[in-house]
């Protein structure tokens, strides 16, 4: 299972994108965790990611979120913005996963 965490500015605005992300991902039976998380969180949630990935309002915390990401491996991006806007989970949920298996050299499924 692979563990997505979202971060936002009070974790309210990504939550209809982890919806579309967990849609897409039950519909091809690909087994995560994801969960969207206030940007007051980052240290507290982190650790326990696989991937994180920053609203792109918070672009200003991505120092911040790779002190934390960095010495455990955890790969940490910034949604892009027309894939947040346009809430396309199943992008969102992809770029993730990618970002996972770089970091992992492997699939899960």
């Amino acid at each position: 299972m692979v563990i997505i965490k979202l971060f936002c500015q009070a974790g309210m605005s990504t939550s209809l994108l982890v919806h579309k992300m967990n849609q897409s991902a039950q519909a091809r039976g690909i087994s995560c965790f994801i969960k969207a998380y206030s940007a007051n969180t980052l240290e507290r949630e982190v650790p326990s990611a696989d991937v994180v990935l920053l609203g792109p309002q918070l672009i200003y915390l991505m120092s911040d979120a790779k002190r934390f990401a960095d010495p455990l491996k955890i790969p940490v991006a910034i949604i892009r913005m027309q894939d947040y806007g346009m809430v396309n989970g199943a992008v969102v949920l992809d770029y993730a996963l990618e970002l996972f298996q770089k970091r992992d050299g492997s699939v899960e499924d």
